[in-house]
């Protein structure tokens, strides 16, 4: 029995995912790293397993309603765990968060802010106290009436509904309706409420136009279409909807994010007029500290905001609030932050920004004795950046906590106290632990993947550089810290964008579009989700379970039933033998949503299929002795053996085993998919493409989440579509990526209005040599 004050977390039998069984005890009180490559296990052990039962234990501890749900969920599939305190995790959840969601939000700083403003505000002379509600664009006391609170305002003008006013409405002039049937509804009813559709738009008078375009009048009237002679053509009430009532509605209301694009096309967005893009009410905006309103405060970078703060109390109410929001903002400066504002939109940040800003909210809470999960909190981060986040760490863990963390950056391994590292590959072929101990004893593992990297100190060595085809010039970029950047790309090598977190990357390579001259085909690979539910997954997205449903339906079994490829779709209801087979009951997703009360919604197998996701009548019928689900549970790997000789599937998955995914299941949710795995599964849809001509392809920090034996496999891949012709750039933080580059551009010196140019621009080995910005004694070290 382990006494009550036992210092280690003691896992026992964890069989979560791909873990076989796993025992390890990991100390308390430490810095421990999990490494191994992608799909090894260890975040099913770190996530899956010990903040999931730490999770679990605290809902046992909550009310009986949330418990009752909960258990639906299911516990960790894990033998026992004990000495495990209460755990906070920190994940780099991809949530599609709102313009309303911010800086400020995120970090709880606005809410301070408000504070300040409520109770040490300078009012004008007879104005009354407001409450702190009244200082937030997201409340209805405060939000501006005009733009509801968002700032901008979206108009539209005869200009951009007609952009040619030499067409007739027949013809097209209001480029702003809908295409189609839709579109020719609209024309008719005008034409059957007696305005001309033939007489080009400029010819119509003023106030024709005006209605046609802007009225919001609904009016009904019959059309008598006259179309094709051979077909039978039945009056219709129409109702008439003017093109920018089209416009508005499509945009606000629709769900196709294709339809919403083409409306905001014919939109013109600018600041609110009533409050000047504040988006607060005049009210709010009359009250001042330090002579500055609260949308002037919260405009600035955070290290000027700390600055205006610092000494601008004029009583004890201001100074204990101004110095609790300078200690707030302190963590944020320090972890490489100090360059975003209060106000910059959540959805403009990085996935490691966002974790980073959650952590340094973290350091505030003034928690102890917790287990602080981690998710690879240095995705993003420049390698200077890496040494505030190593301080930062070792700060929870000096206020009495301890700290796990999924991590893949050697520096951040190096910097721990203990080591567990899984493997010693991905999926079947991983899911043992080779080692838990302090980080030096790893040299000695001799399956380790991790060991080759961490120890090998040798120099990258530097490759013979490619010669660019021609140049694609890029600019003048002025956006968010760009001011009038001007870039050349080469085109025909593997290009490297460099610089510290917020210097400008992603806003420079955001301006590679497909209309500058050079570019050819543009396929821009980024890590947004692949879908937002179990629904969408690595088989359908590739297009590869379109070939497996047909294998399935040519099988003697299905035809004597009669069963179509429809059958084997899990999105096609059931009912008919011609219908779908999917189970009713989860509708096809294997997974029911369980709502919790105050928490996110979450997933549980159906009760059931079981996760199968068809009814039983479906899963009869077998291909060399696999049903439908057996065959989506087949990790990719397998399923290359298994269809070996079915081309058509075997090409996609080869292209997915080039990049490294060999151990996700076929069936995987997307859910389940990290970014970088997300993004590797579009370069394999894109790879697996006939390429014909130059594709210029654009990848933001395709290593995030990448073990560095991955990143070698990856990098083939990217080096292979060179040597092929094509052109690679890439926005990278991994030094060994940007040494074997052929060139790379740094941007800086630093985040924010400290970044903003180019500081640097040549092969690697001149960057190295040019002293200038954060980049180059990093990519010096490597080079030797």
């Amino acid at each position: 029995m382990h006494s009550p004050h036992d210092p280690y977390v003691r896992v026992r039998g964890a069989r979560e995912h791909n873990l076989k069984g796993v025992d390890v005890d990991i100390p308390r009180d430490v810095l421990a790293v999990f490494t191994g490559v992608s799909g090894s296990g260890k975040s099913s052990l770190a996530f899956g397993t010990i903040y999931a039962e730490a999770q679990r234990r605290y809902f046992e501890s909550v009310a009986p309603y949330a418990r009752r749900l909960i258990h639906q969920v299911g516990a960790p599939k894990v033998g026992e765990i004990t000495g495990l305190p209460p755990a906070v995790s920190l994940q780099q959840r991809r949530s599609a968060p709102t313009s309303r969601s911010s800086v400020g939000t995120v970090t709880n700083l606005s809410n301070s802010l408000r504070m300040l403003f409520s109770r040490a505000g300078d009012y004008p002379p007879g104005a009354e106290r407001l409450d702190s509600d009244a200082f937030s664009p997201n409340t209805a006391a405060g939000a501006c009436p005009e733009c509801h609170g968002l700032g901008r305002v979206h108009r539209t003008t005869e200009e951009s509904l007609v952009p040619d006013p030499g067409l007739s409405i027949r013809e097209g002039a209001i480029a702003a309706w809908p295409g189609a049937w839709q579109g020719k509804n609209l024309r008719d009813i005008l034409d059957a409420l007696g305005y001309d559709v033939d007489r080009p738009w400029r010819d119509l008078p003023a106030e024709e136009r005006e209605w046609i375009l802007f009225t919001d009048e609904q009016p009904v009237v019959t059309v008598h279409p006259v179309r094709d002679a051979e077909r039978i053509q039945r009056p219709y009430q129409g109702t008439y909807m003017s093109a920018r009532r089209y416009v508005m509605k499509t945009f606000s209301d629709s769900r196709s994010a294709t339809l919403r694009a083409r409306a905001e096309r014919f939109l013109t967005a600018a600041s609110c007029p009533a409050c000047g893009g504040s988006r607060l009410r005049p009210e709010a905006l009359a009250v001042t500290f330090a002579g500055r309103t609260i949308a002037e405060l919260a405009g600035l970078p955070l290290t000027e905001l700390a600055g205006t703060l610092d000494g601008a109390a004029s009583s004890e109410t201001a100074r204990v609030l101004t110095e609790d929001l300078g200690s707030r903002i302190g963590p944020v400066v320090e972890l490489g932050l100090g360059y975003l504002s209060l106000d910059r939109a959540t959805p403009t940040l990085s996935a490691g920004e966002l974790q980073r800003l959650r952590l340094a909210t973290q350091l505030r809470s003034g928690l102890f004795g917790v287990v602080y999960v981690l998710d690879e909190p240095s995705a993003g981060l420049h390698p200077a950046d890496t040494e505030a986040l190593l301080r930062v760490l070792a700060r929870l863990k000096a206020a009495g906590n301890t700290v796990f963390v999924v991590e893949h950056h050697l520096d951040v391994v190096r910097g721990a106290d203990w080591l567990v590292d899984v493997g010693p590959r991905a999926g079947e072929h991983g899911g043992r632990v080779l080692h838990s101990g302090p980080v030096a004893e790893l040299a000695a593992v001799a399956d380790s993947a991790t060991a080759r990297f961490l120890f090998d100190d040798s120099p990258a060595g530097v490759r013979r550089v490619r010669v660019a085809r021609g140049q694609l010039k890029v600019g003048p970029v002025t956006r968010h810290n760009l001011r009038g950047v001007t870039a050349e790309f080469p085109l025909g090598v593997f290009t490297a964008v460099t610089g510290v977190s917020g210097s400008g990357k992603s806003t420079l390579i955001g301006e590679i579009t497909e209309e500058l001259a050079g570019v050819g085909r543009l396929v821009s690979v980024d890590q947004k989700p692949i879908g937002r539910t179990p629904r969408s997954n690595l088989a359908t997205y590739t297009g590869l379970f379109d070939v497996v449903r047909k294998v399935f339906a040519a099988t003697d079994e299905a035809r004597a039933r009669g069963y179509g490829v429809g059958r084997f779709s899990f999105n096609v209801a059931g009912g008919t033998p011609s219908g779908g087979g999917r189970c009713e009951t989860c509708q096809g997703e294997g997974f029911v949503s369980v709502e919790l009360l105050f928490l996110p919604s979450t997933y549980a197998p159906c009760p059931d299929c079981g996760g199968a996701r068809y009814n039983p009548e479906t899963l009869d019928v077998a291909y060399r002795g696999r049903n439908i689900a057996q065959v989506l549970d087949l990790t990719v790997e397998a399923a290359a053996e298994f269809f070996a000789d079915t081309p058509a599937v075997a090409r996609s998955l080869g292209t997915l085993l080039d990049v490294g995914l060999g151990y996700l299941r076929l069936g995987q949710p997307a859910t389940e998919l990290s970014g970088g795995e997300a993004q590797r599964i579009k370069l394999a849809s894109e790879l697996q493409r006939g390429r014909r001509g130059h594709t210029l392809y654009l990848l933001d920090e395709p290593t995030t989440g990448l073990h560095p034996a991955d990143v070698e496999v990856l990098m083939r891949q990217l080096h292979g579509l060179v040597d092929a012709g094509h052109t690679v750039v890439v926005v990278e933080h991994d030094m060994p990526v940007v040494a074997g580059a052929d060139w790379v551009i740094d941007l800086g010196p630093g985040g924010g209005d400290a970044g903003g140019r180019i500081v640097a621009a040549g092969p690697p080995a001149q960057v190295a040599r040019a002293g200038a910005g954060a980049t180059a004694p990093y990519l010096a070290r490597v080079m030797g």
